[in-house]
């Protein structure tokens, strides 16, 4: 480029695969005067896209990014740059095998051709592998090899020919600038790029520089946490029989999962790479600039063949007729790096707008798989408001300010890193970095033997060794596990809390709750425009709402207390605080800079029981004064009581379907307050009960739909049952799409599944990403194209059933229609228990309103 610009609409900052896609969507949905800058010399500027292996499996447990990867092969199939070789993960043991049963169930939810074969079909597929080591294979017909680095060139060249796009390769980002928001909480925005080239002033930045994303975000006062990782990888040839077919791909990618490897064909030469070796993690800063003696590029860095050795041992022991099992004569070692990639603290890419600062996107943590997804949903996300491809665990505001901490996302990657080819329950506990956020309560739930589990740092209590004893007493309305994994992060003493809190009361920790107050003279204004619901209510009512993005799909659902003419408290779930917390203060960008409305995050400083079960009202009226009747405390308010003279802000409501409160209280007087609770219950039997009754057998009881799982930017209100019943004159953020909705019958309706047999070899229990198919196996395909699947899935005591929630097409949604639930390889029948938001437990609501 001769003539270097001052100014753009926006600047993407890497030229990788994932830069290179989003100006392509970017100039395809109409924007002009992009600007696209790179440290390195195009087309291969030193990044990993250019040293990535290039190899595409399409299924993941997650639907996230199997819909990410699925895109992406699209996109790379329509630019030509992509090879169907199909690819294979191979099981040695049995703990492996029942994972490709896993691995085929995530298949089938998703619509992703794959099949289990046997070791003489794997053998079939790739003619020197060792079939006698093997137990089967989990097969992927349309896995692929692309060409990353073309489809980065090709993408660029159609913004240019779009007339959208200019290109700067070798310029070097010096610094970005921000004008400041008017204090600490309001983030600021981007103003300029500086480069050694000159400065840009831009609307709009984009970090799309893989590894080197943390050093340039934070040049904006901005945090992308990732950290660079070593994955090794070694070419080995030329071998005879590879070289012979002539093609630079003719054979399957073999993942060798047990030993966390895989090889694919280079022509001539066979690609090994490994996942195996210990956490080596690097720095940013201290990344090789591009022409350091000895590396190709700044991510290709010096081989370290130590850690290298065993994968080598365990590839010539797999593929002894290519590689010799001491070596074969002619066949070297052609190629050997440490490879840098990115990962995160929890394993997902980190896309959207940063939370410090508006107008700078990161686009990071991506691999190459799913880097043309990413950049299509990152591009859409920058013009609409919201991408199509739900993407909301990957939104970088999903983490917290502890999240981001060097410490705790290199403990995070260190223990991730041998995960990637691991095995992985889905309630599996992270064990670094802990604890990092305790309530008050913790030396009592210590106390009780509580079994705790992490989200958002909060330690919180699942289950409590001290309610053993009422396994025996509830014996025979508890289920018995007598699969291994389906005990793994598991507890009879679950259901038996469960059971009590029906018969008596049971107490909750709830301090994890994410707790923000909204004031102001436009605080009224400005939770109207965001919430669903009618929020102009009188004070002291409790409403919950779901929050809608831009295409009408769920940005969150919370409850929302209105506690004075100005002041509103959101109430919402710790996996959400962060992420709402910092879209609020998006949304509400312009009051908050003139001081019309104020956000403050409480979470700290407040902490939360609930309290609930028939005998709730006896224990809190031993306690306080006030008129705690049915009368005197209805269902769906608020209102200050003083508790064992301690002050308090008590919400009647209830996620468990039972009679009780909320209470939430300064962090200082937890304990006491606790201890209040714990003597005055003594008599009516209560219990301190953890978060598997609050967060699955009570909430599936009831039908409670959970953000992340039922609710998702894909999904509608009509569709989750929670369309209101009139629609508020007021606008708010998605109505025009929620009208759309509403006028329409829905393609999908949630409801609840139960088993109704054992299953093979004594009962199974899903855990949630399972295939719901018809009575005969059929797939059930809405409107929309959309598979049905397991939203939840957990006991309900209360019933002695097991319950799941998923989507069914209208035809289906209908109770009693018998339907088979994919698990393992076997067919679960089940029926519909119930349609829409019909609580299969107490649907009246009599217990919770009594």
């Amino acid at each position: 480029m001769e003539n270097f610009p001052d100014r753009a609409h926006v600047v993407v900052i890497g030229a990788g695969i994932v830069g290179s896609s989003i100006v392509r969507h970017l100039a395809e949905l109409g924007w002009r005067d992009i600007l696209l800058v790179d440290k390195g010399p195009l087309p291969e500027p030193g990044g990993s896209t250019d040293h990535a292996s290039n190899f595409v499996f399409p299924v993941d447990h997650s639907k996230e990014i199997t819909e990410l990867t699925l895109d992406s092969m699209r996109q790379y199939s329509a630019l030509g740059v992509l090879i169907e070789c199909g690819g294979i993960e191979v099981a040695r043991t049995p703990e492996r095998l029942q994972e490709l049963r896993r691995r085929m169930t995530s298949a089938d939810a998703w619509g992703v051709a794959a099949e289990l074969i046997s070791p003489p079909q794997v053998k079939n597929h790739m003619p020197w592998i060792r079939e006698d080591l093997l137990l089967g294979g989990f097969h992927t017909p349309t896995g692929a090899i692309v060409d990353a680095v073309r489809a980065g060139e090709l993408m660029r060249n159609r913004a240019v020919e779009l007339g959208a796009l200019q290109v700067a390769d070798r310029t070097e980002v010096t610094g970005l600038e921000v004008d400041t928001g008017p204090n600490a909480d309001i983030p600021g925005r981007i103003r300029a790029v500086e480069t050694d080239r000159g400065t840009v002033v831009a609307e709009h930045v984009v970090v799309a520089c893989g590894v080197w994303s943390p050093q340039i975000s934070a040049l904006a006062g901005a945090n992308i946490p990732l950290v660079p990782a070593v994955h090794q990888m070694m070419d080995l040839g030329p071998i005879p029989e590879l070289a012979a077919r002539e093609e630079w791909v003719s054979v399957p990618l073999v993942r060798d999962m047990d030993a966390r490897m895989y090889a694919r064909q280079r022509g001539p030469d066979l690609e090994l790479g490994s996942y195996a070796h210990r956490p080596i993690l690097q720095e940013p800063a201290d990344i090789p600039p591009l022409g350091a003696p000895g590396q190709a590029s700044p991510t290709q860095m010096p081989f370290t063949e130590q850690d290298f050795a065993p994968q080598l041992a365990h590839a010539r022991q797999l593929y002894p007729d290519l590689l010799g099992e001491n070596g074969r004569d002619g066949v070297e070692v052609t190629k050997a790096i440490n490879g840098l990639l990115s990962l995160t603290a929890d394993g997902a890419p980190l896309l959207g707008e940063t939370a410090e600062v508006r107008g700078l996107w990161s686009a990071a943590a991506v691999w190459i798989k799913e880097g043309p997804g990413a950049g299509r949903a990152v591009a859409e996300w920058m013009t609409e408001g919201a991408p199509e491809v739900d993407v909301h665990g990957a939104d970088i505001t999903r983490i917290p300010r502890y999240g981001r901490t060097r410490h705790h996302v290199r403990a995070r990657a260190a223990e991730g890193f041998p995960k990637v080819y691991g095995i992985a329950h889905p309630r599996e506990q992270w064990t670094s970095s802990r604890p990092m956020r305790t309530s008050p309560f913790h030396p009592r739930t210590q106390a009780l033997g509580g079994e705790f589990f992490e989200t958002s740092g909060w330690e919180r209590p699942q289950w409590f060794a001290a309610n053993a004893a009422l396994v025996d007493e509830y014996t025979g309305r508890i289920d018995h596990r007598v699969h291994e994994w389906d005990t793994r992060w598991w507890s009879p003493i679950i259901e038996a809390e469960h059971l009590a809190m029906r018969d008596r009361a049971a107490m909750f920790d709830l301090t994890a709750f994410s707790v923000i107050d909204i004031t102001g003279a436009d605080a009224l204004d400005g939770v109207q425009r965001v919430a669903v619901a009618n929020m102009d209510r009188a004070v002291g009512r409790v409403i919950y709402t779901p929050l809608l993005d831009a295409r009408g799909g769920f940005r969150s659902d919370l409850t929302i207390v209105r506690l004075g003419q100005d002041h509103f408290r959101v109430i919402t779930g710790a996996a959400d605080g962060a992420r709402d917390l910092a879209w609020l203060r998006r949304q509400l960008a312009a009051e908050l800079s003139d001081g019309r409305v104020m956000i403050h995050d409480l979470t700290s400083a407040t902490c939360a029981i609930g309290l609930w079960g028939p005998q709730a009202r006896n224990i809190v009226q031993r306690l306080t004064d006030d008129d705690v009747s049915p009368e005197g405390f209805r269902f769906g308010t608020a209102r200050e009581v003083v508790l064992a003279g301690i002050p308090t802000l008590m919400v009647r409501i209830s996620y468990v379907g039972d009679l009780g409160w909320e209470i939430h209280l300064p962090v200082e007087h937890g304990l006491a307050l606790w201890d209040a609770l714990w003597e005055a219950g003594r008599p009516e039997g209560l219990i301190a009960a953890g978060a598997g009754v609050y967060g699955t057998t009570g909430r599936l009881e009831k039908a409670h739909r959970l953000f992340g799982a039922e609710l998702a930017p894909d999904r509608d209100p009509v569709e989750a049952g929670l369309a209101l019943p009139k629609v508020k004159d007021a606008d708010f953020l998605g109505k025009e799409a929620y009208l759309v909705a509403r006028a329409q019958e829905p393609a999908a309706v949630l409801c609840t599944v139960a088993l109704t047999g054992g299953g093979v070899a004594g009962p199974r229990f899903p855990t949630g990403n399972e295939p719901v198919l018809g009575e005969d196996g059929s797939v059930l395909v809405d409107g929309r194209g959309r598979r049905s699947y397991v939203t939840s899935a957990g006991p309900a005591p209360s019933l002695g059933r097991y319950l799941m929630l998923a989507y069914l097409p209208p035809e289906w949604a209908v109770a009693g229609a018998r339907l088979q639930v994919g698990y393992l390889g076997a067919g679960l029948p089940a029926e519909v228990l119930a349609v829409g938001r019909r609580a299969p437990f107490d649907p009246d609501h009599a217990r919770v309103k009594g």
